[in-house]
């Protein structure tokens, strides 16, 4: 089977379809993203095609129950999938609990599943994320299909096979490594969202630049305006161009062993922040990141790593589009975001691990900071 990592992205007159291929090995699991413009239309076909035709049971929340779930739920009836009662969740990173994924567990398993069945996560990142650890412990694993509502879900969250939930001890601390059969990226229901959650994916978006492809973070310099205003050229082109990245990094490290970690850049500090406010609206994930990303960036340089003028274009990107740059107010203190830090998925041997650049586009996963520069970095931005 050819490695994604040559497998370009394939124009087709409706839609682009990124294939995740994560070796001949685990050929079973590999499957497509397919991106386009009003796609959602198609669902139910692209699934009967790979699926079969399927007992389907969908996830959603509270926001996007009301402007897509009928739609969902007409469009694989119409491909001749059989619908099993809709669970809706309340809408927010609040659902991504113990107590919510059991109500999630209980509804899946009274509601007459097969190990046959499909669950259709129909939302952003706390739906895709909820339902994937919910299929991969029903009936000790039902199939999964990603159907992503959000730009950051679009590009980052849904694809990959990445699920968790927050625990005390931090932001997705439990989970599973658990790959979809499906994702269908639908730019046009981009529409939906305020300006401030098409922020918050944009930043998820400069991200696949920042790390390994400085072209495309020069893309988004000439074009993420345009994106971010609904241009659904620069829409499908900029989910395109991520989910391709990702899937090559999956491919290469399905299990996060390496190069896997990479995808988190800016992340470790993001998280600290987040569990710092509350996981609430004062923060939203992807402003997280792009705060965590300038500090990133800041520490890189402060450590002789890159230059100052790199860390002056990625800050100055982020605030010309009208993302956060510096924590919004509250009172943080130094010592619990670097205890934060240091509950942080990647660390290992209790050590930090960071994601460091020596450049845009030039990313590297480090085990080796002092603890001393990360405060400094923390003292100089709050």
């Amino acid at each position: 089977m050819t490695s994604t990592a040559s497998a370009p992205t394939m124009q087709t007159n409706r839609h682009q379809i990124v294939p995740i291929d994560l070796s001949a090995s685990a050929a079973a699991r590999s499957y497509d993203i397919v991106i386009g413009d009003n796609v959602l239309a198609a669902a139910g076909t692209l699934m009967a095609e790979r699926l079969g035709k399927r007992r389907c049971l969908i996830v959603t929340d509270s926001n996007v129950a009301p402007l897509y779930l009928k739609r969902l739920e007409a469009v694989l009836a119409s491909a001749g999938h059989t619908l099993l009662p809709a669970m809706t969740i309340p809408a927010g990173e609040g659902s991504k609990d113990f107590a919510t994924l059991q109500k999630l567990l209980d509804h899946i398993l009274t509601s007459g599943v097969d190990r046959r069945c499909v669950i259709v996560a129909l939302g952003g990142g706390v739906v895709g994320d909820l339902a994937g650890v919910a299929a991969s412990l029903a009936l000790r694993g039902l199939d999964l299909v990603q159907i992503p509502t959000t730009l950051l879900a679009q590009v980052d969250s849904s694809v990959g096979g990445k699920n968790g939930i927050n625990a005390a001890a931090g932001k997705n601390t439990v989970g599973a490594f658990y790959q979809p059969r499906l994702v269908v990226a639908d730019v046009s229901l981009l529409d939906s969202l305020p300006r401030r959650e098409m922020l918050a994916g944009y930043a998820e978006v400069v991200k696949y630049g920042l790390i390994k492809d400085a072209a495309f973070f020069d893309w988004c310099r000439a074009h993420g305006g345009q994106l971010l205003n609904g241009d659904r050229e620069a829409q499908i082109y900029a989910v395109s161009k991520s989910c391709d990245h990702k899937a090559k990094i999956v491919a290469a490290d399905e299990r996060e062993a390496g190069e896997r970690a990479l995808l988190n850049l800016g992340h470790t500090f993001g998280h600290a922040l987040e569990s710092a406010t509350g996981y609430s609206q004062v923060l939203l994930h992807g402003e997280a990141v792009a705060i965590g990303t300038v500090m990133a960036f800041k520490l890189s340089a402060q450590l002789g790593l890159c230059s100052h003028n790199d860390v002056y274009d990625v800050r100055d990107h982020f605030a010309a589009v009208g993302l956060p740059t510096t924590p919004p107010a509250h009172a943080y203190d130094i010592d619990q975001l670097m205890h934060a830090m240091a509950q942080d998925k990647k660390a290992q041997d209790g050590k930090l691990t960071l994601i460091l650049t020596r450049g845009i586009g030039r990313c590297f996963v480090s085990h080796d900071v002092n603890p001393k520069e990360v405060r400094m970095v923390w003292s100089e931005i709050l």
